[in-house]
């Protein structure tokens, strides 16, 4: 127990004097945390935020953690729209229960350029506070991560939400160490949207899959279903990073008018056995375009003349 408590004096030191040394403030690298009669290890003291389905928050120790960096990926730019609606979802809960409800949303010009920016319209129906919504888009990437590091470290945010496109080289696992430091010390959310990414190394506390899924119709006050409406958004959340040795993947469909998750019902059967209505292969070739291409001959093999 000696041995390991000089080791993390040791460590302390040397992220204070690394601190030190880029003009940052040294009680942001380390956090002072209560300790247990007796030891001289500190004592983790997470809050948490509860999803409302008991897989997930067992998946998630117990909820999403209010120190800590969460990553929410995407597999393509198609996917927009299930990534930020998930981030929102979670911005939603966090914001719910902290009581300090502004949020700060950070987007690069990249992935706004191709995902759009927030719509005061969208946020409402998500369930967030659209007076306390902060949205900002710097120029580079490198100014991104300093306004999400200075914005988690000043604990003014109920959450800070960082949105960028793809696996950047300047943003590596150095610096994800860095936004989980400031997560950690702030004991304030970032939450990292990555659209279009791929898997890597990360700091992350815990990292979700998202895509999007089929929304049920609209349940009227009788409890019937409005034939040909559109229910409350549905996601496929894969929990891809966590303690657990299997990624978990369920459907949820979260409810904007009560704020919390649910299971999503299972999709009927939409497709008939004997398969689709119209397969394509009778239909008339469309005017003005080339003819489909002709079906394939005999073809015959002839002896060269000379």
């Amino acid at each position: 127990m000696a041995k390991h408590a000089r080791a993390q004096e040791r460590l302390i030191a040397l992220r204070e004097t690394i601190a030190k040394l880029e003009g940052k403030t040294p009680t942001l690298v380390a956090e002072k945390q209560p300790r247990v009669r007796g030891t001289t290890c500190p004592v983790p003291s997470t809050v948490r935020v509860s999803l409302g389905v008991a897989e997930m928050d067992a998946a998630l120790e117990g909820g999403l953690p209010l120190d800590a960096m969460t990553e929410i990926r995407t597999s393509a730019m198609r996917d927009a729209g299930a990534g930020s609606g998930v981030v929102l979802t979670l911005a939603s809960l966090i914001q719910r229960q902290a009581h300090i409800p502004a949020l700060l949303w950070i987007s690069d010009r990249f992935s706004s350029g191709e995902a759009g920016l927030p719509y005061p319209v969208g946020l409402a129906q998500y369930g967030l506070k659209v007076e306390h919504f902060l949205h900002a888009m710097p120029r580079k990437l490198e100014e991104a991560l300093w306004l999400a590091e200075t914005a988690a470290a000043s604990g003014a945010l109920a959450a800070t939400i960082l949105e960028i496109r793809g696996n950047p080289s300047s943003f590596g696992l150095s610096e994800s160490r860095r936004l989980s430091l400031r997560a950690k010390s702030a004991r304030r959310p970032i939450l990292l949207l990555r659209h279009a990414g791929e898997e890597e190394a990360s700091s992350a506390a815990f990292r979700f899959h998202a895509e999007p899924g089929p929304a049920s119709e609209r349940v009227l006050p009788n409890g019937a279903m409005l034939g040909g409406s559109i229910g409350f958004p549905v996601f496929r959340l894969t929990l891809e990073k966590s303690r657990n040795p299997a990624p978990l993947a369920l459907t949820l469909e979260w409810n904007s008018r009560d704020r919390q998750f649910s299971l999503a019902r299972p999709e009927p059967a939409r497709l008939s056995v004997n398969g689709a209505t119209h397969p394509g292969a009778g239909l008339p070739a469309s005017a003005d375009r080339p003819d489909r291409a002709p079906a394939v001959g005999r073809l015959l093999a002839f002896d060269r003349a000379s």
